[in-house]
């Protein structure tokens, strides 16, 4: 995701209401979200479709990621050669 720019990716949800189309374009354009506010605090969060589901599938991977190296930490392995033939018995009869 590219860097986010204060200057131009922070904005007051009044703003937001005002210039929805815009806004929406914006992201979808540039790539980075874009952060909403109310009453000079951050309150949301605008990604773009594509962005978002990139984010969504690289925290899926790490957390498959991290479930396999605890299980190859606690000896939950089944060597490739068993693999190979549990696949050839399964598959080619």
């Amino acid at each position: 995701m590219p860097t986010l720019r204060p200057s131009t990716d922070v904005r007051p949800v009044t703003e937001f209401r005002a210039n929805t189309s815009a806004v929406i374009e914006q992201v979808h354009s540039s790539k980075r979200p874009v952060i909403l506010t109310q009453h000079g605090r951050s309150t949301a969060v605008l990604l773009d479709v594509d962005v978002y589901e990139g984010m969504v599938d690289e925290l899926e991977f790490m957390r498959n990621l991290q479930t396999a190296e605890a299980q190859i930490a606690a000896g939950q392995v089944i060597p490739h050669e068993e693999v190979a033939r549990r696949m050839r018995e399964k598959y080619l009869g």
